[in-house]
């Protein structure tokens, strides 16, 4: 079992973090011991915003991850190797609310933070939550992106969660 390094999210040595969102993609986590849940996602943003490293993240208000971050004050967004992809499209494709994620994909949660993650995972960044909102439809300038993404009464919610620790392996 190999062990994490805490590092500062400045020297994170990625090639492409537009890659490590969209295309490797990730699980956003929030919960405790005794309750948790994980869901894939690939929309997501990091960057920097009032003088903090920050994440962005999206969830419907239909998945059942979505209560446990409005629970918590904190959540992890964890990145895996290409051989967890079967991992992360189950996480994706079925829900918490009837199966167990967690035992169903063998994943080893870890508690050692302020939000749960994995031990699989090779990059982990722990948030403390310091903004939400809607996406509101009628904000949207492109019409193509409601036709797209909105045309149920599904929408998603804005998390924008300080980095308060970085972990590699």
């Amino acid at each position: 079992m190999e062990s994490f390094k805490t590092i500062e999210p400045l020297e994170l040595n990625t090639k492409n973090v537009f890659d490590l969102i969209s295309n490797r993609w990730m699980l956003i986590t929030a919960g405790t011991k005794d309750s948790l849940n994980t869901m894939t996602a690939s929309w997501g943003c990091l960057g920097h915003l009032w003088q903090k490293n920050i994440t962005v993240c999206f969830v419907r208000k239909e998945r059942h991850t979505f209560k446990f971050l409005e629970k918590n004050d904190y959540y992890s967004l964890s990145f895996y190797p290409e051989k967890y992809k079967k991992v992360l499209t189950y996480c994706g494709t079925h829900s918490g609310k009837e199966v167990d994620k967690v035992k169903e994909t063998n994943l080893t949660p870890i508690f050692e933070e302020e939000a749960p993650y994995f031990e699989e995972a090779n990059l982990i960044f722990i948030c403390r939550k310091i903004y939400t909102d809607d996406i509101r439809k009628e904000k949207i300038l492109d019409p193509e992106i409601i036709n797209s993404f909105y045309t149920s009464d599904g929408i998603h919610k804005i998390y924008v969660g300080e980095i308060v620790k970085t972990l590699i392996k």
